[in-house]
């Protein structure tokens, strides 16, 4: 007999799922049995939150949904942290948990791993579907799938009761194709139309461009139009002309944008953590702007000139026949990688190393995959920092911004590009959030870099708190001794001064799994 826990993995299974990140337990033994028989791959976190940080790495990187198996309760809670940052970062994560028996819900009869209402307090954050009857989990897994990537992509969960994971279930129905949306041809018109109108077009790019490099590359050499990335689209225009690779938050970047008479706004929900870190205000009218996103509700956040709702690369390549008036785009670009390069070097003193430390992992391991944790060099890196490629720099110090994001984010990451170089770019305060899951890249043999800047605590915090003229409290928690550390956890260990020399000597040394870099800041 088939159950329902096991048609379940099948239809994963057909929707193109290859791994899944989760911790078994009594409410999700069915979705077990299921995996023993599957091809689809289990890796075992040490703890919900860091499975589904594995998840959301995973899918940034494939651009495919990342799988979390949890049990009800405790394991979804823990799970939503990660749910949250993959909300923030649309990125597409599945979560399949169990729940107690349906005549026992909302009943309050203090079962094993019970929550006064699951689905309310999921609801809250993303999706909730629930798989009442065998009948129903083809459909729910439609509606999940479409939910995912048929729209803004983001976190959906699904529960399963546990009177139903066991009951016989029939064979899942074939997944249900889902086509990109494409812009209305009238507006496509007018948006050509109006780029060819403009004399000094800037484009601004954000996480949904990420997947759209070369129609971006390629409309951005038809305007002559710099390209303003943000943290999520680093990578696309890599050492192009056109690039600025920068923070709009920095007045050099802002100046660029202030001097256009038209922006091209593709797939950025305009948020402050990148538009406006520092919370100063000021930021350039866009209220004229062509916008390209393909969610109606972040369109209607902002007053724009025209919106196109759709997916970015479909919109970009039907813009080809945009044309530009004037011929001045790489000088304007350069001039604002040079302005905001020398202002970065003003904000903070040490900024230069920080920043100098990320580009020599970049320059030690082309092609790698960087992912980021919240650490100085990592806001360092977001405010000026281009990445070798697209999708290839990511981390959780901008939207949500939950820290300990970085080592199971990593591992999801190596796992979804077996051969491609990972670094994880963590502090010494974040490793403590998620640092048993360094076994759980020893287990899978992953050949990650973790590269710890150890300023023995929270140091960004405390220079915050500092700033705004408040007693330092709590922000030094002691570090791990990392040479013991790394020994209990199995993985090479080396201690370095911040030299950008010494690491990129470091990296190039050949690795067969995991290791750990400490980088000792002064």
């Amino acid at each position: 007999m088939a159950t329902v826990g096991m048609r379940l993995v099948e239809g994963l299974a057909a929707r193109g799922v290859e791994v899944v990140f989760g911790i078994p337990g009594v409410h999700t033994v069915e979705l077990y049995r299921g995996l023993a028989g599957s091809s689809v791959r289990h890796v075992t976190a040490r703890q919900e939150q860091g499975a589904a940080f594995m998840a959301d790495g995973y899918a940034r990187v494939t651009g495919r949904p990342g799988v979390a198996f949890v049990i009800t309760g405790p394991g979804l809670t823990n799970a939503l942290t990660a749910m949250a940052q993959a909300r923030a970062d649309s990125v597409p994560m599945l979560v399949v948990s169990g729940v107690n028996r349906r005549d026992s819900l909302g009943q309050g009869f203090g079962l094993l791993h019970e929550l006064p209402d699951q689905a309310g307090m999921v609801r809250a954050l993303c999706p909730t579907l629930r798989v009442s009857a065998p009948e129903m989990l083809g459909p729910v897994l439609d509606r999940a799938f479409a939910l995912m990537l048929g729209a803004r992509p983001g976190p959906v969960h699904i529960e399963v009761p546990t009177d139903v994971m066991a009951l016989e279930a029939g064979t899942v129905t074939a997944p249900v194709p889902l086509a990109l949306r494409a812009a209305d041809a009238g507006a496509v018109a007018e948006a050509v139309s109006r780029l060819n109108s403009a004399r000094r077009v800037v484009i601004l790019a954000g996480g949904g461009a990420k997947a759209a490099a070369a129609p971006l590359r390629a409309l951005a050499a038809a305007l002559d139009a710099p390209v303003v990335q943000t943290v999520n689209a680093r990578g696309v225009m890599f050492g192009h002309a056109l690039s600025v690779p920068a923070s709009p938050s920095l007045d050099a970047v802002r100046a660029l944008i202030a001097g256009a008479d038209l922006v091209l706004a593709v797939g950025t929900e305009l948020g402050p953590t990148d538009y406006d870190m520092y919370v100063r205000g000021g930021f350039p009218d866009l209220s004229g702007m062509i916008r390209i996103d393909v969610c109606a509700e972040q369109l209607a956040r902002h007053p724009a000139g025209l919106r196109l709702q759709a997916d970015a690369g479909l919109t970009l390549t039907a813009l080809a026949d945009a044309q530009p008036r004037q011929a001045d785009g790489s000088a304007r670009a350069e001039a604002c990688r040079i302005a905001a390069r020398a202002e970065l070097a003003r904000l903070h003193p040490a900024m230069h190393t920080q920043l100098a430390m990320v580009e020599a992992m970049r320059d030690a391991l082309p092609g790698a995959i960087i992912v980021g944790d919240s650490t100085q060099p990592v806001y360092a890196a977001n405010l000026f920092y281009d990445h070798d490629r697209a999708g290839g720099w990511f981390n959780a110090a901008t939207g949500y911004g939950a820290l300990g994001f970085g080592p199971g984010a990593a591992i999801g990451a190596a796992l979804a590009a077996p051969g491609v170089p990972v670094v994880c770019l963590i502090g010494d305060g974040g490793l403590q959030f998620s640092a048993a899951e360094l076994r759980t890249a020893r287990d899978e043999g992953l050949p990650i870099s973790f590269v710890v800047w150890n300023n023995a605590g929270y140091r960004e915090i405390a220079e915050a708190m500092a700033g705004a003229g408040t007693q330092v409290i709590g922000c030094d928690p002691s570090p791990l001794s990392l040479a013991p550390f790394a020994e209990a956890c199995g993985l090479p260990f080396v201690s370095l001064l911040p030299d950008p020399g010494a690491l990129r000597s470091t990296l190039q040394q050949p690795q067969t799994g995991p290791r750990l870099i400490e980088l000792r800041a002064p």
